[in-house]
């Protein structure tokens, strides 16, 4: 009868894997997504709002603010004016875009499930420009259109029933073997599933960033000194494969490649 119901349950997760797989928007990549996306979009605006208002965030009369603003509108017109042009403006239907500025020495932005977005000033003296504030802006926002949340919180459910089965298996086993197992099976779900494919995402939001701050009059060469800049500032120097981003050579080497296609095919100045 247990195996019986391992093998129910392990034909449970393949179908639930093999049912699940969506299209990412644009590129075509088949991706995991478990969750209605209406309840990660309901649970994005309601984190998001909470956020927002415990947070010193900029009035629209600031500077900061308003260039946020203006890059994000920009870019939104291009997400939907390429998602119209190729038959996907379903893809951001429910969407409710915000653009908001928060005045902390944070070197981040963000972009929520259904368009909420949060840049940080702390990143502005590293942008520099309103050009390569676009490059990490693009970056986000595509990030929100690939469903990557969705994806990750997917593949998250997915290992944890996973390690459910696992933990089954092992229960008339002694109990440092299964610690011993279980601690191998995460570990190995980590590095085989979970770190290449946030990589793999974030390449993916890299690409996408570039064609729709190109779309929206930006000019993508400015991600390459962006990046630099962004390297030079960046402490964490964690080996890539134990790392959730690709590293900033492997990063500047991938774009250097996709620039100057992108830059011939969509960019309009």
């Amino acid at each position: 009868m247990k195996y019986c119901m391992q093998i129910i349950t392990s034909t449970l997760l393949c179908c639930i894997a093999f049912t699940a797989c969506k299209t990412v928007p644009v590129t075509g990549r088949k991706q995991l997504n478990l969750v209605p996306n209406s309840m990660i979009q309901a649970l994005a605006f309601s984190e998001y709002d909470s956020v927002v208002k415990a947070s010193p965030t900029l009035m629209q009369t600031d500077d900061r603010a308003q260039m946020v603003s203006r890059v994000g509108g920009r870019i939104k017109q291009a997400v939907e004016s390429y998602l119209q042009q190729n038959n996907m403006s379903k893809e951001v239907k429910s969407f409710k875009w915000e653009f908001n500025t928060i005045n902390q020495n944070i070197v981040n932005a963000w972009c929520m499930p259904g368009g909420k977005v949060v840049v940080y000033t702390g990143l502005l003296p590293v942008t520099q420009n309103e050009t390569a504030l676009a490059v990490v802006m693009g970056h986000e926002i595509a990030h929100a259109i690939a469903r990557h949340g969705n994806e990750r919180m997917s593949e998250g459910l997915l290992i944890s029933l996973g390690g459910l089965v696992l933990e089954d298996a092992l229960k008339n086993k002694k109990q440092q073997t299964q610690l011993l197992f279980l601690g191998l099976y995460m570990a190995g779900s980590n590095l085989a599933l979970a770190l290449p494919n946030s990589r793999m995402q974030e390449s993916e939001a890299d690409k996408l960033g570039l064609i729709f701050m190109s779309m929206a009059g930006y000019n993508p060469e400015e991600a390459i000194p962006f990046w630099q800049r962004m390297a030079a500032v960046n402490t964490n120097k964690t080996p890539e494969f134990l790392s959730t981003h690709p590293s900033d050579a492997t990063r500047i080497k991938k774009l250097s490649a996709l620039i100057p296609g992108i830059k011939t095919q969509y960019f309009k100045n």
